[in-house]
């Protein structure tokens, strides 16, 4: 008697859960009730995973609104598979639509997700669950797949195996060995790179300067654990809030590349008349970037496409709903911003006349830099001069005078979309990711209200643009400097890399990932795993698809640009889970991928 066909997925965390969905639905239609087993490998609770898990500090808030967060399809997603509605995270925990949930309650609605999933299975389909961790995929490229588990007597035999693993630990870089070996040497705290839940935040000293190195939302995790965690409270509301301190917290200096923290959550609705995207970054641009010989580079051939993409997005908005700002005839400009090559003297002459107030006018360059060339004259005034840029941010990002600024966070989600397309080619930097967080995946605005008073209570200080550490060996401390307040030194015990690991294959502690990489499965620069855009299949060394082995998520050329998916946004991630199940259930019900496995294999 041959063996049921087996799939194997390895991680059961939101993206598992979300590929878990798209095969109940498509299942019916494309496999029938023929038998079928389903492995979720998972050393974590199937739904929720590790970043969501339940067990967790309910100090600790989603990025996103709970009416922006949705694991179920709608007519706007680009699907083969039927279109199965649900509620979104506020209609499911009947909650107010316009707050942002604890990471728990994000867990509970995830936990809820996958056992709807599973129970829309048929009853000729078995899951089987193992609350443990894959080390390792093997089998011919023509034959079944083995995947081993930590603690297992033996492989699971696999006809397909799905990859939808989340963040991963990273192994230290050299500057972090050497960070980590100073620090030993000297009786220091150094706290790496880490997912700021799982880090040993007990050994942050109360009542002491710490250094921080970043500051986007690892930062505002940091934070919040290391006051209200220790017992502070706020009191108040607003403008006026207050941070009583509970004695307990140390002091967080800190600073990043940039300087400033990620930009707030817009808190209104984009309504209206809203761009047509994408329009100069689109099927047709993209289609021509693939026919093209040779590679394609980010900076050269693309980026030129998005800083054009996204200012289309800007100025249409703000032509169509502040006409009184601009100085043009509306079709005039639409014509000549056609016309103009993207990054140009002439584009930028062109706004320049139709957009009387540069405050108006769309510059990424100097969003990407606010802080490049600014020298304060003191600490002192460097404090207030970050607290102003954050006041002015959060005023902004709240008033829908500025919806300008919400019609280039649709743009950022269309571009995302086209790089999709582009992935087979082209392997985005770090820069782009980090640019597209910094701008689109911002903390909420009551965060920012919560750093302005520790800002004011003296909690956390500002150490401003490109700064540097310094390991000192004679002192045996560290130090740190600021381009925005050059010369003047900050030392401390302890020092925070308030960043996650880059999911790159070459430092992954995952064994599983580390050993794709290492047999030779496909890889860009940046260490992600290669796969076809058409159906998410992982790519081999020598280009060809891998008829068994399929990956989504953030270790993938394919990963989308958030973590969740907006209600009636096309939901990219949605339709990557849709294709890849799709494919994975043609190939079972054919038979084609169920050949034996060797022993010897």
């Amino acid at each position: 008697m041959s063996p049921r066909p087996s799939l194997v997925i390895v991680g059961a965390g939101p993206r598992g859960t979300g590929l878990l969905e798209r095969l109940a639905a498509n299942l019916p239609g494309l496999y029938g009730d023929e038998p079928l087993d389903i492995h979720l490998v998972d050393p974590h609770p199937p739904g929720p995973g590790r970043i969501w898990r339940t067990a967790q500090s309910p100090l600790l808030w989603m990025n996103s609104e709970a009416d922006d967060v949705t694991m179920f399809t709608d007519e706007t997603v680009a699907l083969e598979g039927p279109v199965r509605p649900g509620p979104t995270l506020a209609e499911w925990a009947g909650i107010d639509g316009r707050s942002f949930p604890s990471r728990p309650q994000q867990g509970a609605y995830l936990r809820w997700v996958y056992e709807r999933a599973r129970g829309a299975l048929p009853a000729s389909v078995t899951v089987h669950e193992h609350r443990t961790t894959a080390l390792r995929v093997s089998g011919p490229r023509e034959g079944r797949q083995r995947v081993w588990l930590e603690g297992a007597d033996g492989p699971l035999l696999a006809d397909l195996v799905v990859l939808t693993v989340g963040h991963q630990e990273a192994e230290p870089d050299r500057e972090q060995r050497e960070l980590a070996a100073f620090a030993a040497r000297h009786r220091l705290v150094h706290l790496p790179p880490d997912f700021t839940a799982d880090s040993d935040l007990a050994a942050v000293p109360a009542g002491e300067p710490v250094l921080v190195r970043g500051f986007g939302l690892a930062f505002v995790d940091l934070m919040v654990l290391l006051t209200e965690g220790r017992g502070g409270r706020y009191e108040g509301e607003g403008d006026e809030l207050v941070y009583v301190p509970s004695g307990k917290e140390p002091v967080l200096y800190v600073g990043s590349r940039r300087g400033v923290p990620y930009h707030s959550k817009i808190g209104y609705d984009l309504d209206g008349e809203r761009p047509p995207l994408p329009r100069f970054f689109g099927a047709e641009q993209t289609d021509a970037l693939l026919r093209r010989p040779g590679p394609v580079d980010f900076r050269r051939d693309v980026w030129p496409l998005i800083d054009k993409e996204l200012g289309w997005a800007h100025y249409h908005r703000l032509f169509s709903t502040h006409p009184e700002r601009t100085a043009l005839d509306r079709s005039d400009f639409e014509k000549a911003y056609e016309e103009a090559p993207p990054r140009s003297a002439e584009l930028a002459a062109l706004v320049a006349a139709a957009v009387p107030d540069p405050a108006d006018r769309l510059d990424l360059d100097a969003l990407d830099h606010p802080l490049d060339g600014i020298r304060y004259p003191s600490a002192e005034a460097l404090q207030q001069g970050l607290r102003d840029y954050i006041t002015e941010d959060l005023t902004r990002r709240h008033d829908p005078a500025h919806s300008p600024d919400a019609a280039v966070f649709a743009g950022l989600l269309s571009v995302y979309g086209q790089l999709v397309r582009l992935s087979r080619r082209l392997d985005p930097d770090g820069w782009w990711h980090g640019f597209f967080s910094y701008l689109a995946s911002g903390p909420p605005g009551p965060r920012l209200r919560q750093l302005l008073a520790l800002s004011r209570a003296g909690v956390v200080r500002f150490l401003g643009p490109q700064v540097t550490v310094e390991a000192d060996e004679e002192r045996g401390l560290f130090r740190a400097v600021s381009a925005a307040l050059p010369g003047e030194w900050t030392e401390a015990r302890a020092l925070v890399e308030a960043r996650i690991p880059e999911p790159t294959l070459e430092l992954t502690r995952s064994p599983l990932l580390r050993a794709l990489y290492e047999e030779g499965t496909r890889t860009t620069a940046g260490g992600l795993l290669v796969v076809d855009p058409d159906d998410g299949r992982l790519l081999e060394h020598d280009g060809r698809p891998h008829p068994r082995r399929f990956a989504l998520g953030p270790h993938t050329t394919t990963r989308a640009g958030s973590g969740f998916t907006r209600p009636r946004t096309g939901g990219i991630a949605f339709g990557q889970n849709d294709v890849t199940a799709r494919a994975a259930l043609t190939l079972l019900r054919d038979r084609a991928c169920r050949l034996p496995a060797p022993l010897s294999v």
